[in-house]
Order: C-alpha cells, then sequence, then structure tokens
C-alpha cells in the first residue's frame, strides 16, 4: 500500500481490496488525506506487491491523479490534472472510479505491468470500486473532525 507522508494526517478507516485472485493487485482508500498545505480530500490509488502505480487524489481544487508508476515516477513525473469541469470531490470521485472500472489494464500495460494488468479479475475490480463508494458513505464527512485538529483550513 501507499506509503505515508511525514506531516500529512490520514482520518478514517484505510480500505483495501484485492483486484486479482493473487493479491498482487490491490486498491486502497484514505478516505480522508490532509496534505501539509492544508488541503485534502480522498486519497485511493492501486498498488502492485506493494509499489503504488496509480493513485487519485480527489481534493477538489487542486486534485489530479497520476498514472504511468507513481512510485517509480514521482509525484511530479506522474502528475495529471483532472479533465476540465471536473473540479470537485464528488465529480473527480466518479471520473476516477469510471477510470479504474474501465482501464484499469490499459493503465497497468502503460506502466509496464501487462503479466498484472493480465491478471486482473473484472468481478474483483468492480467490487472493489463500489467498495470504495460504500466505504466513503460509511465514514461519512471527516472534514469537521480534520479542521477541527488543525489539518485542514476551513
Amino acid at each position: 500500500m501507499a506509503t505515508t507522508i511525514a506531516g500529512e494526517s490520514y482520518l478514517g478507516e484505510t480500505l483495501v481490496q484485492s483486484l486479482s485472485p493473487s493479491g498482487d493487485v490491490t486498491m486502497y482508500l484514505w478516505p480522508l488525506r490532509c496534505l501539509n498545505n492544508k488541503m485534502g480530500g480522498p486519497t485511493f490509488g492501486i498498488d502492485v506487491r506493494g509499489v503504488e502505480v496509480i493513485r487519485f487524489d480527489t481534493h477538489g481544487p487542486g486534485g489530479h491523479w497520476h498514472d504511468r508508476g507513481y512510485d517509480k515516477l514521482g509525484a511530479g513525473g506522474s502528475h495529471i490534472d483532472f479533465p476540465e469541469g471536473v473540479d470537485d470531490v464528488e465529480k473527480q470521485l466518479v471520473w476516477s472510479l469510471n477510470q479504474v472500472r474501465e482501464k484499469t489494464q490499459q493503465l497497468l500495460e502503460e506502466a509496464e505491468y501487462p503479466d498484472e494488468a493480465n491478471s486482473i479479475d473484472s468481478e474483483m475490480l468492480n467490487a472493489a470500486t463500489v467498495a470504495v463508494d460504500a466505504h466513503l458513505k460509511k465514514e461519512g464527512d471527516l472534514r469537521p473532525q480534520a479542521i477541527a485538529q488543525g489539518a485542514l483550513e476551513a
């Protein structure tokens, strides 16, 4: 799973779901990741044997995503802005989960993980995206708690 960054805050229960029968490809979710600059939102991504390959930072303004190997290329080398109009957390979540459902195999291949791309189980993938959405609903709005702790600005 993705490595946490010193100084950031992570609120809510982390979710991890397998996307392949071997368990080599997983999807994780941090319900609320609070960056050092006091911005934040849900963050989720796809790992291959503990190496983060794809990440979605659905943080509203400033939100973005990473492909082609987050751990390999670094945050700057893999950074992609969301499409125009995909600017709030809800729109970013919907767009990102659709990308996972529709393009995980392609994104893994582009990141040079062809065997792992072929190992993706479509039922497990769909179940994981549904679980992310359900988990976020279960966790509820964690922003007030993060603001009270000083991890996010109001």
